[in-house]
Protein backbone atom coordinates (compact mmCIF):
# COMPACT_ATOMS: atom_id res chain seq x y z
CA UNK A 1 0.00 0.00 0.00
CA UNK A 2 1.44 3.38 -1.03
CA UNK A 3 1.47 5.95 1.75
CA UNK A 4 0.58 9.44 0.57
CA UNK A 5 1.58 12.66 2.27
CA UNK A 6 -0.99 14.66 4.15
CA UNK A 7 -1.49 18.32 3.29
CA UNK A 8 0.51 19.33 6.38
CA UNK A 9 3.38 16.99 5.50
CA UNK A 10 3.46 18.34 1.97
CA UNK A 11 3.55 21.92 3.23
CA UNK A 12 6.42 21.09 5.60
CA UNK A 13 8.38 19.40 2.79
CA UNK A 14 7.88 22.38 0.48
CA UNK A 15 8.98 24.80 3.19
CA UNK A 16 12.08 22.72 3.93
CA UNK A 17 12.93 22.77 0.22
CA UNK A 18 12.52 26.55 0.22
CA UNK A 19 14.99 26.88 3.09
CA UNK A 20 17.50 24.58 1.35
CA UNK A 21 17.36 26.56 -1.88
CA UNK A 22 17.72 29.87 -0.02
CA UNK A 23 20.79 28.50 1.78
CA UNK A 24 22.30 27.33 -1.49
CA UNK A 25 21.88 30.80 -2.98
CA UNK A 26 23.41 32.40 0.10
CA UNK A 27 26.38 30.04 -0.25
CA UNK A 28 26.90 31.30 -3.78
CA UNK A 29 26.48 34.95 -2.83
CA UNK A 30 28.11 35.12 0.60
CA UNK A 31 30.25 32.01 0.97
CA UNK A 32 30.26 29.56 3.87
CA UNK A 33 31.23 32.13 6.47
CA UNK A 34 28.32 34.32 5.40
CA UNK A 35 25.64 31.73 6.24
CA UNK A 36 23.26 33.12 8.86
CA UNK A 37 20.14 31.29 10.01
CA UNK A 38 18.23 34.51 10.66
CA UNK A 39 19.03 35.87 7.20
CA UNK A 40 17.94 32.64 5.53
CA UNK A 41 14.64 32.61 7.43
CA UNK A 42 14.06 36.28 6.63
CA UNK A 43 14.72 35.73 2.91
CA UNK A 44 11.96 33.10 2.92
CA UNK A 45 9.57 35.35 4.89
CA UNK A 46 9.57 33.09 7.95
CA UNK A 47 10.64 33.56 11.54
CA UNK A 48 14.01 32.15 12.59
CA UNK A 49 12.23 29.77 14.94
CA UNK A 50 10.41 28.23 11.99
CA UNK A 51 13.74 27.47 10.33
CA UNK A 52 14.98 25.80 13.53
CA UNK A 53 11.78 23.73 13.57
CA UNK A 54 13.06 22.09 10.38
CA UNK A 55 16.79 22.12 11.12
CA UNK A 56 18.01 21.81 14.69
CA UNK A 57 21.31 23.53 13.86
CA UNK A 58 23.23 25.27 11.12
CA UNK A 59 25.20 22.04 10.68
CA UNK A 60 21.99 20.12 9.97
CA UNK A 61 20.93 22.73 7.43
CA UNK A 62 24.27 22.63 5.62
CA UNK A 63 24.23 18.83 5.47
CA UNK A 64 20.70 18.98 4.04
CA UNK A 65 21.93 21.33 1.30
CA UNK A 66 24.84 18.99 0.55
CA UNK A 67 22.43 16.05 0.40
CA UNK A 68 20.30 17.91 -2.12
CA UNK A 69 23.31 18.72 -4.30
CA UNK A 70 24.55 15.14 -4.03
CA UNK A 71 21.34 13.99 -5.69
CA UNK A 72 22.16 16.32 -8.59
CA UNK A 73 25.72 14.98 -8.79
CA UNK A 74 24.27 11.48 -8.94
CA UNK A 75 22.51 12.43 -12.19
CA UNK A 76 25.88 13.17 -13.80
CA UNK A 77 27.30 9.83 -12.69
CA UNK A 78 24.19 7.95 -13.79
CA UNK A 79 24.76 9.03 -17.37
CA UNK A 80 28.17 7.41 -17.31
CA UNK A 81 26.93 4.24 -15.61
CA UNK A 82 24.05 3.83 -18.08
CA UNK A 83 26.22 4.36 -21.16
CA UNK A 84 27.57 1.63 -23.45
CA UNK A 85 31.14 2.91 -23.11
CA UNK A 86 34.01 0.48 -22.38
CA UNK A 87 34.74 0.15 -18.68
CA UNK A 88 37.99 2.10 -18.82
CA UNK A 89 36.26 5.00 -20.57
CA UNK A 90 33.55 4.87 -17.93
CA UNK A 91 36.14 5.32 -15.18
CA UNK A 92 37.52 8.37 -16.94
CA UNK A 93 33.92 9.43 -17.57
CA UNK A 94 33.20 9.41 -13.83
CA UNK A 95 36.09 11.83 -13.31
CA UNK A 96 34.81 14.03 -16.14
CA UNK A 97 31.31 13.91 -14.63
CA UNK A 98 32.58 15.09 -11.24
CA UNK A 99 34.76 17.81 -12.75
CA UNK A 100 31.91 19.05 -14.91
CA UNK A 101 29.55 19.02 -11.95
CA UNK A 102 32.12 20.94 -9.88
CA UNK A 103 32.32 23.62 -12.57
CA UNK A 104 28.54 23.89 -12.66
CA UNK A 105 28.14 23.73 -8.86
CA UNK A 106 31.40 24.88 -7.21
CA UNK A 107 29.55 25.61 -3.98
CA UNK A 108 28.96 21.88 -3.55
CA UNK A 109 32.58 20.90 -3.12
CA UNK A 110 33.31 23.79 -0.76
CA UNK A 111 30.31 22.76 1.32
CA UNK A 112 31.17 19.05 1.22
CA UNK A 113 34.72 19.76 2.32
CA UNK A 114 33.45 21.88 5.21
CA UNK A 115 30.82 19.49 6.54
CA UNK A 116 33.24 16.55 6.48
CA UNK A 117 35.44 18.23 9.08
CA UNK A 118 35.14 16.57 12.46
CA UNK A 119 33.78 19.62 14.27
CA UNK A 120 30.87 20.03 11.82
CA UNK A 121 30.14 16.36 11.15
CA UNK A 122 29.90 15.45 14.83
CA UNK A 123 27.78 18.52 15.61
CA UNK A 124 25.10 17.46 13.11
CA UNK A 125 22.29 15.07 13.95
CA UNK A 126 22.57 11.37 13.14
CA UNK A 127 19.44 11.66 11.00
CA UNK A 128 20.95 14.28 8.69
CA UNK A 129 24.27 12.46 8.43
CA UNK A 130 22.48 9.27 7.47
CA UNK A 131 20.49 11.12 4.82
CA UNK A 132 23.70 12.35 3.22
CA UNK A 133 25.35 8.93 3.29
CA UNK A 134 22.23 7.39 1.78
CA UNK A 135 22.29 9.97 -1.02
CA UNK A 136 25.98 9.31 -1.69
CA UNK A 137 25.88 5.52 -1.63
CA UNK A 138 24.41 4.99 -5.14
CA UNK A 139 27.39 6.82 -6.66
CA UNK A 140 29.79 4.36 -5.03
CA UNK A 141 27.65 1.47 -6.24
CA UNK A 142 27.81 2.75 -9.83
CA UNK A 143 31.61 2.85 -9.70
CA UNK A 144 31.75 -0.55 -8.02
CA UNK A 145 29.58 -2.01 -10.77
CA UNK A 146 31.93 -0.73 -13.49
CA UNK A 147 34.99 -2.19 -11.75
CA UNK A 148 33.22 -5.52 -11.33
CA UNK A 149 32.23 -5.47 -15.02
CA UNK A 150 35.87 -4.89 -15.99
CA UNK A 151 36.93 -7.87 -13.88
CA UNK A 152 34.24 -10.07 -15.39
CA UNK A 153 35.30 -9.01 -18.91
CA UNK A 154 38.97 -9.77 -18.26
CA UNK A 155 39.90 -6.08 -18.62
CA UNK A 156 41.15 -5.83 -15.04
CA UNK A 157 42.82 -8.42 -12.81
CA UNK A 158 41.17 -8.55 -9.38
CA UNK A 159 44.29 -9.70 -7.46
CA UNK A 160 41.83 -10.93 -4.83
CA UNK A 161 40.79 -7.37 -3.94
CA UNK A 162 37.30 -5.89 -3.58
CA UNK A 163 36.16 -3.78 -6.58
CA UNK A 164 36.10 -0.47 -4.71
CA UNK A 165 39.74 -0.95 -3.75
CA UNK A 166 40.56 -0.15 -7.39
CA UNK A 167 38.65 3.14 -7.42
CA UNK A 168 39.54 4.63 -4.04
CA UNK A 169 42.73 6.17 -5.46
CA UNK A 170 40.80 7.92 -8.22
CA UNK A 171 38.33 9.24 -5.66
CA UNK A 172 41.16 10.51 -3.44
CA UNK A 173 42.91 12.22 -6.35
CA UNK A 174 39.66 13.85 -7.46
CA UNK A 175 38.85 15.18 -4.00
CA UNK A 176 42.42 16.35 -3.52
CA UNK A 177 42.55 18.20 -6.84
CA UNK A 178 39.27 19.96 -6.13
CA UNK A 179 40.69 21.04 -2.78
CA UNK A 180 43.66 22.61 -4.55
CA UNK A 181 41.50 24.21 -7.24
CA UNK A 182 39.33 25.96 -4.66
CA UNK A 183 42.29 27.06 -2.50
CA UNK A 184 42.87 30.31 -4.38
CA UNK A 185 46.50 30.97 -5.32
CA UNK A 186 47.95 27.55 -4.42
CA UNK A 187 48.17 26.16 -7.95
CA UNK A 188 49.07 29.57 -9.40
CA UNK A 189 52.06 29.73 -7.09
CA UNK A 190 53.52 26.70 -8.85
CA UNK A 191 52.27 27.70 -12.33
CA UNK A 192 49.98 24.66 -12.46
CA UNK A 193 47.31 26.20 -14.63
CA UNK A 194 45.47 23.17 -16.01
CA UNK A 195 44.28 21.29 -12.89
CA UNK A 196 41.52 19.26 -14.52
CA UNK A 197 43.81 18.13 -17.33
CA UNK A 198 46.43 17.13 -14.74
CA UNK A 199 43.80 15.21 -12.78
CA UNK A 200 42.60 13.26 -15.81
CA UNK A 201 46.18 12.58 -16.89
CA UNK A 202 46.98 11.11 -13.47
CA UNK A 203 43.84 8.99 -13.61
CA UNK A 204 44.97 7.62 -16.98
CA UNK A 205 48.37 6.86 -15.47
CA UNK A 206 46.75 5.11 -12.51
CA UNK A 207 44.52 3.01 -14.78
CA UNK A 208 47.63 2.10 -16.78
CA UNK A 209 49.42 1.07 -13.58
CA UNK A 210 46.49 -1.21 -12.77
CA UNK A 211 46.82 -2.67 -16.27
CA UNK A 212 43.21 -1.72 -16.96
CA UNK A 213 42.65 -2.62 -20.61
CA UNK A 214 43.05 -1.15 -23.12
CA UNK A 215 46.16 0.55 -21.72
CA UNK A 216 46.62 4.12 -22.97
CA UNK A 217 49.51 4.35 -25.44
CA UNK A 218 50.76 7.68 -24.11
CA UNK A 219 49.07 9.08 -21.03
CA UNK A 220 51.17 12.25 -21.43
CA UNK A 221 49.72 13.04 -24.86
CA UNK A 222 47.57 16.05 -23.94
CA UNK A 223 46.08 16.34 -27.43
CA UNK A 224 44.84 12.76 -27.22
CA UNK A 225 43.50 13.35 -23.72
CA UNK A 226 41.68 16.52 -24.77
CA UNK A 227 40.16 14.62 -27.71
CA UNK A 228 39.05 11.81 -25.41
CA UNK A 229 37.45 14.22 -22.94
CA UNK A 230 35.63 16.06 -25.71
CA UNK A 231 34.28 12.75 -27.02
CA UNK A 232 33.05 11.82 -23.54
CA UNK A 233 31.40 15.21 -23.09
CA UNK A 234 29.74 15.01 -26.50
CA UNK A 235 28.47 11.50 -25.83
CA UNK A 236 27.29 12.02 -22.26
CA UNK A 237 26.81 15.68 -21.39
CA UNK A 238 26.27 17.74 -24.54
CA UNK A 239 22.88 19.00 -23.31
CA UNK A 240 24.48 20.21 -20.05
CA UNK A 241 26.92 22.48 -21.86
CA UNK A 242 26.54 25.85 -23.51
CA UNK A 243 29.87 25.46 -25.30
CA UNK A 244 29.47 22.38 -27.49
CA UNK A 245 33.08 22.68 -28.71
CA UNK A 246 34.57 21.75 -25.37
CA UNK A 247 32.01 21.36 -22.58
CA UNK A 248 34.51 20.77 -19.76
CA UNK A 249 37.04 23.53 -19.19
CA UNK A 250 40.25 21.53 -18.68
CA UNK A 251 42.06 24.64 -17.49
CA UNK A 252 39.79 24.96 -14.45
CA UNK A 253 37.31 27.75 -13.89
CA UNK A 254 34.63 28.17 -11.26
CA UNK A 255 31.40 30.03 -10.80
CA UNK A 256 28.04 29.53 -9.18
CA UNK A 257 25.11 28.38 -11.25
Amino acid sequence: MIKTRSGREQALAEREQLFIEATRQQLCNEGLLGIQMAAIARSCNFATGTLYHHFASKEDLLIAVCTELTATRREYFQRVADSSLPTRDKMLGFAVAYALFAQHHPEHFRLEQYIMTEVVWLAASTHRREQLMEATQPIGRMVESVVREAMDNGELESHGKAPLAFSIGQWAMTMGMHTLIHAEGILDMYALNDPYRMLLRHIQLQLNAQQWQPVADDAFDDAALDKKVKALCDALFSDFCDDKSGCLNLDGGTGCS
